[in-house]
């Protein structure tokens, strides 16, 4: 990767700790969605493969990549409602809510993206959750005004695994998709960036084993708050990288 000009994170599994954040809240949004029916609870837990006695997802879950727009059919039809838009939002209002009062960063976000805006890149974040919900994290996490832009499914550009929202910020600001880098945990994020012709940067820090995406990344480090050294090794601005795959 040479000459990078901007970041754009996924922000659970990335910025944000996937079970301590999102397996503590889906328990209380899963009661509040039966209406405290056990039996009700027991099919939201079922189709979103969700261990309530751990609070947290296995690897499988609909959950750990996907939008309430993927997931929220599954749920509609456990509880015998329609999955209309009303259904939808009414999960990412409860998940906002229990999200905040859950929210674990991973390591220090806002410490790495300031050094990296600092440096010159442009930031983003590209996220399958609402952007609404991702606005009021971020900005919890103290890191809202570093950002140049933030996506999430429900802007307008499509939810990953599909090329809408890197290539919406590319078009916006005027960046060549190649000199971009999306940096997230999972194949959705790496079939995004790929999609818009974008490099793609993985972190070891989300809730699925990454091993199967190693060798079709760009770069791979443990976590974000190990972006910094390594994009800024050549003590440059939106500096080159010596070296693909490095951990």
């Amino acid at each position: 990767m040479q000459d990078l000009t901007a970041l754009l994170f996924d922000k659970d599994g990335t910025l944000v700790h996937f079970d301590r954040t999102w397996g503590r809240a889906a328990g209380a949004v899963m009661r509040q969605m039966a209406r405290d029916d056990a039996h009700a609870v027991a099919r939201l837990e079922a189709v979103s493969h969700y261990l309530p006695d751990e609070e947290r997802f296995l690897p499988t879950s609909p959950l750990v990549s996907g939008s309430s727009a993927h997931y929220g059919p599954l749920w509609a039809h456990a509880l015998g409602r329609p999955a209309d838009g009303d259904f939808l939002a009414e999960i990412d209002r409860l998940f906002a809510a229990e999200g905040l009062a859950n929210l674990t960063p991973i390591g220090h976000p806002a410490r790495a993206l300031q050094r990296l805006k600092a440096a010159g890149f442009a930031l983003g974040i590209v996220t399958n959750d609402a952007e609404e919900n991702a606005r009021q994290q971020a900005e919890a996490l103290g890191f809202l005004d570093l950002l140049d832009a933030v996506h999430g499914y429900d802007s307008g550009f499509g939810s990953k695994p599909g090329p809408g929202m890197v290539a919406a910020f590319a078009a916006r600001f005027g960046h060549r998709p190649d000199a971009m880098a999306v940096i997230g945990d999972s194949a959705h994020d790496l079939a995004s960036a790929r999609g818009a012709g974008a490099h793609f940067i993985l972190v070891r820090s989300g809730p699925a084993p990454v091993d199967d995406l190693v060798t079709d990344a760009d770069l791979v480090v443990d976590s974000v708050d190990d972006l910094p050294d390594v994009l800024l090794a050549s003590g440059g601005k939106a500096s080159s990288l010596a070296g693909e795959n490095a951990v």
